[in-house]
């Protein structure tokens, strides 16, 4: 028999216990993604530091300063102080107002270049005829001898040579010449001229003139601006590697035959300048400079004349295509620079750390300061194979 005590009330019932219970874990999971991410980029950044490895020397060369005050003798084109003779030529004219007319002859005349390119010496007599690819005749007045070369060095000489009849006809600009004595000889092809300037000056017949007061006023004028010209010209014909010294070039100006103008009583004034000078290749003639100077120490090492150089040139005469020697005189400040050789430097680090490659580099002439720079940044010896070294050099 049940009490009432026995009996509970539904709401005092406990819900019932789930069918199935879930254990929830809180213990962490280990980030494996995570650290295979970290290490591909270590990968990757330690492939790209190997990938982008290098070995560099950065040299800023060494300068110096010296006072010059010495004899110099210059070979052509060859010996410990070579030379090379350079011209340029420029024609300018200027229109006057005509005073009146003139009959004139004269006959074109200019300077040529001859080559010889047997081993021994040609000589040519007094109005050797000189034809140009168009036919025209020129000669020289005076016998020439050019000395004997070779094919790929002949001997030169410079000479004038003068149209065979007057006129404008023969106002030629630079050209060959062939020697129509020696046709059909072997020589035809060993001996032959060039011009490296206008032939010019021919005229004939009725010519206006002007007022000489207005004519020296005209070429005075022509010749002040074609001094710029003239020394831009020569500037572009100066070989690479070669140098030209203040006042190792002489101006001369010749004054060529008035011509008619196209406009009505106008007479074209005209000028010709010819600018010649003498150029040394910079590195011999800085030898040179260098070895002259006392108590420079100065061993022979390669060096070089700076812009920055104040040096004067003297001599008592520019020398002619026949010299084959001749001597001037250097007065001034030269700046010298070491040229410096990058496999000769690259040779002198290559498998030394770091601290010996800077030790070494100090021994050298030519480095005034020297930048090591390898990577990665843990890398502290060069690679033994010199041709993997970089070497720049910096502006003194």
């Amino acid at each position: 028999m049940r009490t009432i005590n026995d009996i509970v009330p539904p709401s005092r019932r406990p819900e019932s216990e789930p069918l199935t219970s879930q254990r929830v874990s809180n213990r962490p999971t280990f980030p494996y993604k995570t650290l295979f991410a970290v290490l591909i980029v270590i990968a990757i950044s330690l492939g790209a530091l190997y990938y982008f490895s290098s070995a560099k020397v950065e040299i800023t060369p060494n300068t110096v300063s010296a006072a010059v005050q010495s004899s110099f003798t210059a070979n052509q084109s060859s010996g410990d102080l070579p030379y090379e003779i350079i011209t340029a030529q420029k024609i300018a004219s200027q229109s006057v107002k005509s005073s009146g007319t003139k009959t004139v002859t004269t006959s074109a005349s200019g300077s040529i270049t001859i080559y010889n390119t047997q081993a021994k010496a040609q000589k040519l007599v007094a109005n050797t005829r000189f034809a140009t690819t168009a036919g025209l005749i020129f000669r020289i007045h005076e016998a020439v001898s050019i000395p004997g070369g070779t094919a790929t060095k002949p001997g030169t000489a410079k000479a004038t040579v003068y149209a065979d009849k007057p006129g404008d006809s023969y106002n030629v600009d630079p050209t060959s010449f062939t020697i129509p004595g020696f046709a059909g000889t072997p020589l035809a092809s060993q001996v032959y001229a060039r011009s490296s300037v206008a032939i010019a000056g021919g005229a004939s017949g009725t010519m206006p003139v002007v007022n000489p007061a207005d004519e020296a006023q005209a070429q005075k004028a022509l010749m002040t601006a074609l001094a710029p010209d003239l020394t831009a010209s020569l500037q572009s014909q100066i070989p690479a590697g070669y140098i030209l010294v203040p006042g190792a070039a002489t101006t001369t100006f010749t004054e060529l035959t008035p011509a008619a103008s196209p406009t009505t009583g106008m007479v074209d004034v005209k000028e010709q300048g010819t600018i010649t000078a003498v150029v040394f290749p910079n590195t011999a003639l800085a030898k040179s400079v260098a070895t002259s100077v006392a108590g420079l120490g100065y061993q022979g090492e390669p060096v070089s004349l700076l812009p920055a150089s104040n040096l004067t040139f003297v001599s008592a005469g520019l020398p002619d295509a026949t010299a084959t020697s001749f001597s001037f005189t250097l007065a001034g400040t030269a700046s010298l620079e070491y040229v410096v050789d990058p496999t000769r430097i690259a040779a002198a680090v290559a498998g030394k750390t770091r601290s010996a490659a800077e030790v070494a580099l100090t021994n050298y002439p030519e480095v005034k300061r020297a930048v090591i720079i390898l990577r990665p940044f843990w890398r502290q010896t060069f690679p033994e194979d010199p041709s993997t070294i970089a070497v720049t050099v910096a502006n003194p």
